[in-house]
This record gives C-alpha cells, sequence and structure tokens, in this order.
C-alpha cells in the first residue's frame, strides 16, 4: 500500500467507526470493538482494493449524504419529536449557506467588485462561519415560529414553503446581498492548506510530514473528517437533548398537548424552542454544504433538492428516531445517485421510443423516488427504525435491573414491571 492510500485509508477510519457507532444497536462493550474492527477493517480494505476514482466518488457520496443526515436531523427535532410539519427546509439551509459565505469570504475589490456583489465580507474563521449560519437560521426561526406556529397541520405546511421561498428569492433577486441570481464564489475549504505546498505554517512538522503524500484533489477526505466529526457532535446533542426531561416534554406535546399544558408545562414556548433548534442545525448543514461546494447560488436551494427529499430521508429512516434520520440519509442519497447511472442506462430505450424523451430523464429519477415514498407510506410508515418507546436511561437502566434481580416481581408473558404515575408520563418522580 503507497503511502497516499495509507493516509486515505487512516482518515476513512474514523468516519466509517463513528457511523457504526451511531447505527448499531447494542451494549457498548460489544459496540466498541464491533466498530473499531468495521471501521478500520472497512476503511483499509476499501482504499486497497477500489479504483481511486471509484473511492473518491464514495468520499464524495459520503460527504454529501452526511450533509443531508444533519438536515435531517434538525427535521426530526421539530416533525420527528414535536409534530411541526415543516416544509420550509430549503429557505433555513440557505440561511446558514449564505450566512457562512458572507461571514467567511473577502469582499469583492477593484475589478472584481463590478461582477460581484455582496453586503460585506469579514474573512472569519470557518467555525465561526458555521456558527453563524446556525445562530441566524435560529434567530430567523424564532421570529417565523411567534406567527405561524399558532397554525397546525396542513396550514402550517403552507405557511412554510412560502417563508422558504421568499427566503429563497430574496437571495435571487437582492443582488447587493449574495450577488443575486449570479453564484457567489470563493467560499473557503477548511483546512485546506494541509494538502497543499506549502502546507499551513501552524501544522506540527511530523503532522504535515504525514499529509504529504496527499494532493489538492484529495481535500475531499480531509473534509469528509470535518462533517462526520460535526455530524456525530449533532447527534450526540440531540440525543442528550431528547432524551431529557425537555425531551419527554415534546414528545408530549405531540401527542397530547392539551394534557401536556394541563401538567403545567409551558406548551407554546416549548414548540418555539424546537422549531428554532431544528431551524439551527438546518443552518448548520446550509453552511457544511457551502464550505463543501465553494459556491453557491439560489438555484442549489430547489425545494426539490432541498425539502422533498429530506422529508423522504426522514421518513424512510425513522421519524422520532435519530439513529433513523441518518440511515435514510444515506440509503436515499445512494438511490438518488444511482438512479442518475439507471437513467444512462435507459437512454437508448428511451431515444428508441422518441428523440427527445432522453432530455426528461432526469423526471425517472423524481418519479422512482416518489415511488419509493408511496411505498415508505403504506407498507413502513414508521420507518426502518421505529421510535423508542422508552427514552429515558433511567427507567431502561431501572427496568433492566429489575429483569435480572433475583425474586423481582413476576409479570404476566414476561412484560415489564407496571410504570409508576411519574414514570408513566415520561417524567421524573421529582417532576423534572
Amino acid at each position: 500500500m503507497d503511502p497516499a492510500t495509507l493516509v486515505k485509508a487512516i482518515l476513512l477510519a474514523p468516519t466509517l467507526t463513528i457511523l457504526v457507532f451511531a447505527l448499531v444497536r447494542i451494549p457498548w462493550r460489544a459496540r466498541v470493538p464491533l466498530g473499531l474492527v468495521l471501521g478500520v477493517g472497512g476503511a483499509f480494505g476499501a482504499a486497497a482494493t477500489l479504483d481511486a476514482g471509484l473511492l473518491s466518488y464514495l468520499v464524495s457520496f459520503s460527504i454529501m449524504a452526511g450533509i443531508y443526515a444533519v438536515l435531517c436531523l434538525g427535521l426530526n427535532v421539530q416533525w420527528g419529536y414535536t409534530g411541526h410539519l415543516n416544509f420550509g427546509i430549503a429557505g433555513f439551509f440557505a440561511l446558514g449557506a449564505f450566512t457562512t459565505a458572507l461571514v467567511t469570504t473577502s469582499a469583492p475589490t477593484g475589478t472584481l467588485a463590478q461582477y460581484s456583489q455582496q453586503a460585506f465580507g469579514l474573512e472569519l474563521p470557518f467555525l465561526v462561519g458555521i456558527a453563524a449560519g446556525a445562530v441566524v437560521a435560529g434567530v430567523v426561526a424564532f421570529l417565523i415560529a411567534i406567527p405561524v406556529l399558532r397554525l397546525r397541520m396542513d396550514f402550517l405546511a403552507i405557511a412554510t414553503i412560502g417563508i422558504a421561498e421568499i427566503i429563497r428569492l430574496v437571495f435571487q433577486n437582492e443582488r447587493w446581498l449574495a450577488n443575486g441570481p449570479q453564484p457567489l464564489r470563493g467560499v473557503p475549504r477548511p483546512l485546506y492548506c494541509t494538502v497543499q505546498e506549502p502546507t499551513c505554517a501552524w501544522l506540527p512538522a511530523p503532522v504535515a510530514a504525514w499529509l504529504a503524500p496527499l494532493a489538492p484533489r484529495d481535500y475531499i477526505f480531509i473534509y469528509l473528517g470535518i462533517v462526520t466529526l460535526i455530524l456525530a457532535l449533532v447527534y450526540l446533542a440531540l440525543e442528550r437533548a431528547v432524551r431529557s426531561p425537555w425531551g419527554r416534554v415534546l414528545r408530549a406535546t405531540r401527542d397530547e398537548e392539551t394534557s401536556t399544558a394541563m401538567s403545567g408545562k409551558n406548551v407554546p414556548r416549548v414548540r418555539i424552542q424546537s422549531f428554532v433548534l431544528g431551524a439551527a442545525v438546518m443552518g448548520l448543514g446550509g453552511a457544511l454544504y457551502a464550505h463543501y461546494t465553494v459556491t453557491i447560488d439560489y438555484s442549489h436551494f430547489n425545494p426539490l433538492f432541498a425539502t422533498f427529499i429530506v422529508w423522504v430521508m426522514l421518513m424512510l429512516g425513522g421519524s422520532g428516531n435519530n439513529r433513523g434520520a441518518i440511515l435514510g440519509a444515506f440509503i436515499i442519497w445512494g438511490v438518488w445517485s444511482g438512479t442518475a447511472f439507471l437513467t444512462e442506462a435507459l437512454e437508448p430505450g428511451l431515444r428508441a421510443i422518441s428523440e427527445t424523451l432522453p432530455d426528461r430523464s432526469a423526471y425517472l429519477r423524481w418519479l422512482l423516488v416518489a415511488l419509493l415514498l408511496a411505498a415508505i407510506v403504506l407498507y413502513r410508515p414508521q420507518g426502518l427504525l421505529k421510535e423508542e418507546t422508552i427514552v429515558s436511561r433511567h427507567l431502561l437502566r431501572r427496568r433492566g435491573a429489575a429483569a435480572t434481580t433475583p425474586g423481582a416481581t413476576a409479570t404476566v408473558g414476561g412484560a415489564p414491571p407496571a410504570a409508576t404515575a411519574p414514570e408513566a408520563a415520561g417524567r421524573d418522580p421529582g417532576g423534572g
């Protein structure tokens, strides 16, 4: 194995290992060795056996799937846990992308200023840019939530679609803001200097020597690690949130809002909080997308690509399950990518029917995704990974201890012991 392939395999290993940790649901004492074996073994096996072009394609595929997984996690907070029918994902996606572009790029000067316009360019670091994208999306969501969340279901969906289109059209028509209909170019790539000559001045000499075999075209391996790390942090943070008393209030609000209010919970505030949190996560996904594509414009945030497909991902993976959201993102992005090869294979047959039919083959991809969505709704409405009934780790530990304790109270048919009233309500006895 040559040095460049060895470095690529090492960079791939953490990504595959983290994915195994997130998607495999077994005790940690078995999950850790399994994740290490599958992650490290899969990374070295792929790097050693796959063609360089195919390996790069799979890495690019994983980057986009990871970005869509972040969007799915944001939607899962809103719909899966709280029941907000948000069809305005594209708007928050665009806000995150354009905000980080404006924050991290430099304002055009000289001759370039005649062809490219933007409101400002702060040239701030990548982390500041993606944080700004999440914050701006969250602030806009808060301003929207106050009037819009008074609506329910169909009316909320119509309102959020309209708001997303307004955001997209603002970026399209206001050229002073982000170059209008023309692309906004030059979004910086984080850690790109690690694959350039000369390398980053701050990079330790041993690390620089280790990364030296990589060429600029291999930067995607670096960015895959960045996307995977952020995806893992978002997943862990949301898992902690939805398993907390606050998360259980979200579920209670979704299932029985009136009873939740009668229990003393501030339902409007909780609904706004979940909407803002989900939008901020979507803005973070948009920021990651901007730094990956380097060039963005309003057409990237078409509702089909930035809203509809995210809903299909979440519904397939499992609404109300964060692991399902990640799994659905990877599967549907794989289906979407695979249909591109399918339409190419069908092109000769389509041309035999009509000379103009191959020009419309792209619509076949949406047709296949729509048929998949219909199949999910009919045959697997709960998704591949259904929502967990018990989310409190405290209750899970107590139930597991009761099942293994000698002399524990017997139950009919092996059913778990009946929960106390606070436990049945999904709350700690102390009222948390």
